[in-house]
């Protein structure tokens, strides 16, 4: 008889309540010294990172956002995001979810757990809920110091959205609020992963690569020319699609369909784990995995649920192929061009002119003409026309153009010189960063784009 039928028919006790085991849970994890450490470095490492980049005279400008961070506060939370996203959260999911389970089966304590708790299940509730209030408090702090580093060093002023328009302090704070709140569902998703990983897999040290080797692997696919419904339908896609926030109008559909696949996957993993967990044998002090029975209660069910959602995505939404088509690029090519236009316009004293009276346009083309006018690379080319009031003759710049498969494109300035071929502008209180010099965007993978 399994350890989990003895507990569940033991007469005359009563199993402890899940807020206590929870208690107990979270006072174990926390006791641990690599927790407290984490939690002491995502509360104070991104702050001193951000605001010491801040007082740098380079700046990470491949990053997005990463150009801005000597203009305002705002860009640093933004920055950091990016790079939890590739990195950090993976990593900090991996070694307290990936190892809340695996650790009894090493230490070889289920034995007195389960006599004390008296219920798997309720083992099982407190030891998810524990992971998930300590991660939630790592990406909070993750969060909270980098704002308050990019803040302290910079200061408040107004952040430029990806389309070039310029965001009022108020309206950033909300929409970086936004943006953190959406990699949750991800950083749920991989948490789901390592819990599964760490029933699964037993003592094994597998268990905690799982979470970084999935978001790995998923990084890798956002990287390949891969239909717009695969990349959606994968959990890692709201660690990218947040930057839709930052235009206008707000690109909400590709967010709001990351955050749900990734939230289905997080309900799907943490269903399967609870499975096996109430699945396995107690009383085998040997017990090393659930061998086949993780491949068919494990793997199978997600690859399945990826096929489900990559057929419901397809039928959804109206979009094809890469998703990346000249119109899209040449509209958001000349839409941030207009707005940085008058950004610079501000800098230099000029007249002001609204974006409506340059009726810029942009006109490209990949690989010079050459093949399909659409999908990701570095040989995209556009001339971007404008017009001045008064000014009979329109000017004219050209950018080269890199544009990366999730939608996101850096333009470099190739002249004139005047307009956007020096990366500094000469000012009336001295040189300032020229906004026109180099810029990033970005594409709207899907055929519409959310009003809201």
């Amino acid at each position: 008889m399994t350890a989990t039928v003895a507990a569940d028919k033991v007469v005359g006790t009563r199993p402890v309540s899940i807020p206590r085991g929870y208690r107990f849970e979270l006072v174990k994890l926390v006791s641990q010294w690599r927790i407290r450490l984490l939690v002491l470095a995502c509360w104070i490492a991104p702050g001193v990172f951000v605001a010491g980049v801040g007082g740098q005279s380079t700046l990470p400008s491949d990053t997005l956002f990463g150009r801005w961070m000597h203009a305002t506060g705002w860009a640093g939370p933004l920055v950091m995001l990016g790079f939890a996203g590739t990195w950090a959260l993976p990593l900090l999911t991996s070694l307290v979810a990936g190892d809340v389970f695996a650790s009894e089966d090493r230490l070889g304590t289920w034995r007195h757990l389960l006599v004390a708790v008296r219920s798997p299940r309720r083992i099982f509730v407190a030891k998810t809920l524990a992971s998930l209030t300590v991660i939630l408090l790592l990406v909070a702090g993750l969060a909270v110091s980098s704002t308050a580093g990019g803040l302290a060093s910079v200061g408040g002023r107004p952040l430029v959205g990806l389309d070039g328009h310029r965001l009022a302090s108020s309206d950033t704070a909300v929409r970086v609020l936004l943006a953190w709140a959406a990699a949750l569902a991800p950083t749920l998703a991989l948490a789901a992963i390592g819990l599964l990983g760490s029933v699964a897999l037993g003592r094994s040290p597998t268990g905690l690569l799982l979470p970084p080797l999935v978001a790995l692997g998923m990084q890798v696919a956002q990287m390949l020319p891969l239909p717009v419904a695969v990349r959606l339908a994968l959990p890692g896609y709201a660690f990218i699609s947040w930057n839709g926030l930052f235009t206008s109008p707000a690109q909400l559909a590709p967010l709001l369909i990351g955050v749900a696949v990734s939230l289905v996957w997080a309900l799907l993993a943490t269903a399967l784990a609870y499975l096996l967990f109430l699945r396995r044998d107690f009383t085998d002090l040997a017990y090393d995995g659930a061998g086949r029975r993780a491949f068919t209660l494990g793997l199978l069910p997600l690859a399945g649920l990826t096929a489900l959602t990559v057929a419901v995505v397809a039928v959804s939404t109206p979009s094809t192929g890469s998703g990346i088509t000249r119109d899209k690029i040449q509209a958001s090519v000349a839409t941030a061009f207009a707005h940085l236009y008058r950004l610079q316009t501000a800098q230099l004293h000029r007249p002001a002119v609204t974006e409506a009276r340059l009726r810029s346009t942009a006109a490209c083309t990949k690989s010079d003409g050459q093949g399909a006018q659409s999908g990701a690379g570095n040989d995209w080319r556009c001339v971007v026309t404008w017009h001045l009031p008064g000014v009979p003759v329109p000017g004219q710049a050209i950018y080269q153009l890199d544009v990366t498969s999730d939608g996101r494109f850096v333009a470099d300035g190739d002249g004139p010189k005047e307009v956007n071929g020096y990366f500094l502008v000469r000012t009336p209180t001295g040189d300032a960063p020229n906004p026109l010099w180099q810029f990033d965007g970005n594409v709207e993978l899907l055929d519409t784009t959310s009003k809201g």
